[in-house]
Formats: C-alpha cells, sequence, structure tokens
C-alpha cells in the first residue's frame, strides 16, 4: 500500500524516536543566535558548512528543557542516516503518528517540537512541514546541508512559512567562551585589568589569523589549514558545481581563490571576465555574476553594495567581497600569510550580520570610502571605518578625514573608528568621531 512502511523501516522510525526523545543533549559551546518570536513559523537553521548548526538545534532543544519542557516533548530526529535510504514524503507522516503512538498523551494537549536534521534528503519534505504547522500542535526546527537548504529555497518552496536562522562560524565572543576565557557578561572592557585586556587583545590577533571554525579550534597550523580547504573544497563540489550542474568548474574556483585572496577588495565583474579570457578561460559575463550568486547561496563569502538611493548606481558599482571567515584569508592570500587589517574587516563585516545590520559601503564627495554604513534594526545608521593600525599620522589623518567628509552626507549617523590597537589614538581625533579598541567592540555586543 502506497505510503506503507516497511517492518525495518517501522523498527528503525520507531528506535530514532526513541533515542531523539531519550538522549542527553552534548556538550557544546554556547551560541549567541538569535531565534525569531513569531508563531506558527517553521525556523529554518541554515549557514555555511561545519558552522555548528546541528549543535545549534542542540542547543535550541536543551534551552527548551530547561525552561520545563519534558524531555518527551522535544524530538530529535536526523535523516542522514543509511537505515532510512529510500524514505519519500508520503512515508513522513509514520514519523509522527510512531511519536503519538509512544506518546499520546501529548497529542492535542501541549505543543511538542520537533527538530528535524538533515530532513532535505527527503523529496518533498516542504508540504509535509507546511501541513504539520496546519494540522498539529508541533513546533518545528529545519537545519541541512547547504546544498539544498539554501535560504532563497526556504523562502520560496514554504511559500512565507519559515524564518531564517543564520548560523556562523564562532564570533569573538563565542571563541573567547569555546577557550574557557571569556569574560563575565557584566564586566565592561574599561572595567577589565590591564594585564586582562591585553591577553584578550593576544586573542583576537589569534582569532583574526585562525577563524572561528567550531572544528578548527585548538587545532595546529597545518591540520586547520587543511579542514579549512576541506570545507572550502566540499561547499564547492556539493553546494555549486553538483547542484547547478557548473560546467566550467575552472572558472568557478578561480573567481573562489580571487575573493578569498583579496578579502574586502573591490570587485568587478568586467574586469575579471576580462582576465579570465586573458588566461583562455571564456566565459559569458553573466556566468561571472551567477558564479558570486552561488558562492554567496553556498555562505563561502558575503558582499557589501555601494550604499545609495539610486539602483543604477548600486549596479553599476562594483561590490567589496568577504569570505564568510576570516581564517580562510592566509590560505589564499598571495604571501599565505595573516592580512590583519582584511582580517579585522572581514570580522566586522560578519559580526555586523550577526547584529541584524544591514551593511554598505560608502563614496565620500571627496572620493573617500567608508568601510561599512551599519544600519541596525532599530536607531540610527553608524559610519564604521576599520584600521588595524592607527599610529602612523598619515593613517590617522586619512581616516578621520574620510569620517567627517562622510557625515557632511550621513548627518544622522554615528562615526565610529574601530582599531587593533587597545588605547586610543595618540592624536586627537574629532569631538564626532567616538574611537573603540575592536577587541572592545566585539565583546560589547553594541553599535
Amino acid at each position: 500500500m502506497e505510503g506503507q512502511l516497511s517492518d525495518a523501516l517501522s523498527t528503525t522510525l520507531a528506535q530514532k524516536i526513541t533515542d531523539g526523545t531519550s538522549r542527553n543533549p552534548p556538550s557544546l559551546t554556547r551560541r549567541d543566535i538569535r531565534l525569531p518570536q513569531v508563531p506558527g513559523k517553521a525556523l529554518a537553521v541554515i549557514g555555511m558548512r561545519r558552522a555548528g548548526k546541528t549543535y545549534f538545534l542542540w542547543q535550541c532543544l536543551a534551552d527548551r528543557i530547561a525552561a520545563g519542557a519534558p524531555r518527551e516533548t522535544q524530538l530529535y530526529f536526523n535523516f542522514e542516516d543509511e537505515r532510512l535510504a529510500g524514505i519519500q514524503a508520503i512515508h513522513l507522516q509514520n514519523i509522527v503518528e510512531t511519536y503519538y503512538r509512544l506518546y499520546p498523551q501529548f497529542r492535542d494537549t501541549r505543543r511538542v517540537t520537533f527538530y528535524l536534521d538533515e530532513i532535505q534528503t527527503v523529496p518533498g519534505w516542504e508540504t509535509f512541514v507546511r501541513r504539520l504547522l496546519d494540522d498539529e500542535k508541533i513546533d518545528i526546527f529545519l537545519s541541512g546541508s547547504s546544498a539544498r537548504l539554501l535560504s532563497r529555497e526556504v523562502a520560496t518552496s514554504m511559500r512565507g512559512r519559515a524564518l531564517e536562522v543564520l548560523v556562523h562560524p564562532f564570533s569573538f565572543r563565542e571563541t573567547l567562551r569555546h577557550h574557557h576565557d571569556e569574560p563575565l557578561p557584566e564586566k565592561t572592557w574599561d572595567s577589565l585589568p590591564k594585564a586582562r585586556r591585553s591577553a584578550i587583545d593576544a586573542h583576537l590577533r589569534a582569532y583574526l589569523s585562525a577563524g572561528g571554525f567550531p572544528e578548527t579550534q585548538g587545532v595546529a597550523t597545518r591540520d586547520r589549514a587543511a579542514l579549512l580547504r576541506s570545507y572550502a573544497d566540499v561547499a564547492l563540489l556539493r553546494d555549486i558545481i553538483e547542484r547547478h550542474s557548473i560546467t566550467n568548474p575552472a572558472a568557478l574556483r578561480w573567481l573562489l581563490r580571487h575573493l578569498l585572496g583579496n578579502a574586502a577588495a573591490p570587485f568587478s565583474a568586467q574586469k575579471f571576465y576580462d582576465a579570465l579570457r586573458s588566461q583562455g578561460l571564456p566565459v559569458a559575463k553573466d556566468t561571472v555574476h551567477e558564479y558570486l550568486a552561488h558562492l554567496e547561496d553556498a555562505f563561502l563569502i558575503r558582499t557589501t553594495s555601494l550604499h545609495t538611493a539610486s539602483e543604477r548606481q548600486r549596479m553599476v558599482n562594483p561590490r567589496k567581497a568577504y569570505p564568510i571567515d576570516p581564517g580562510f584569508i592566509p590560505l589564499y592570500e598571495r604571501a599565505q600569510r595573516a592580512n590583519l587589517g582584511h582580517a579585522l574587516e572581514t570580522a566586522v563585516l560578519i559580526e555586523l550580520e550577526r547584529r541584524g545590520c544591514e551593511a554598505t559601503y560608502v563614496k565620500t564627495p571627496a572620493g573617500f570610502e567608508i568601510d561599512f554604513r551599519a544600519q541596525p534594526p532599530t536607531g540610527p545608521a553608524q559610519l564604521i571605518q576599520v584600521c588595524a593600525d592607527l599610529t602612523a599620522p598619515e593613517t590617522h589623518e586619512r581616516e578621520t578625514r574620510a569620517l567627517l567628509d562622510a557625515a557632511k552626507t550621513h548627518p544622522r549617523a554615528g562615526l565610529r573608528l574601530l582599531t587593533l590597537d587597545s588605547t586610543p589614538p595618540a592624536q586627537t581625533l574629532p569631538q564626532r568621531i567616538h574611537w573603540q579598541s575592536a577587541a572592545s567592540w566585539f565583546l560589547d555586543g553594541v553599535l
């Protein structure tokens, strides 16, 4: 009969449900990720491969138990299991029926939560999830491979019934927490002893070189490089080449190496198109734009556009591209070294994204460039200039002059200068410009 399971598959489902409602959550580093508070929506946990999506599902499960939910009301179910080979959407209702046979006291009497990991392996899963939201008292968390659970597809396939939760690699604060060296939340930067601040500064420089992928923490440099390269290679192959049937993988790989090796630099599709042709790799200009979109969809890179009210100006000006994690920079930078300035700018952009800000870059009337115009969900925008070292007088002059010039066209925006220095610059700053050490900014969690 259609939809009927074999005895072996029925036994597997029952066993996985029993395990998924009784297993203790694993020990993990707590993530600072905001969950949307909108009833009736599934939450789709998306992000770069190996960024920690599955562990975040377990964190959400543990939080609900800590808030008083019985363990049996929280079902973690991973579809990446060889015993589930061949399962189809029509079989998914059996998970619901098996769960309520084991726990009939919960049906229609209280809300339960299903954490469905790697559900994208089941064709047609979207219809099943939408029906659960309509017909059952079940909250849904979804997660899976970037290859089949991309942000654009969540929006279209779930028809507005799901909200995204983006998981990045560890932030700087989360990295300190992972290494058991996080300052107490109530401790402000200025209240920390000088020796403690110096230690945190050293941690930040290490973070800008090593990055924040959980699996790479504390790993030897050579092994970390191998891991990060494997992350990029797998994402490129499975999330882009296989998924989109790329016919010119050499051009795509060259584009990825170019973007990761030139973090924070403007990217011109026309110039890259010309460079490819000069190397005997002819590719259509539209294809270059498609490849760039694919790399963003796979969360390998993030881009910012020029801040302007003109859509035409936004389209004709180059975008700036950044890796999803600063740890990629020394692997692909030509000199194979950590470029602290570009790494710091990359980390600031990713942190702005974590904080829910819309980030663009600014060209001033005099032709200067501001790294970021950050628009938070509420409150005024901030113009943020990022500089690794402000000690040289010419650098100090350039950065402050750019901010003051930008203020002419953004009079309501705050002006902020972030540097790796832990002490204020020796030169006096104009009153409107607020200097802050990068470590303090990352830890404060506010713009």
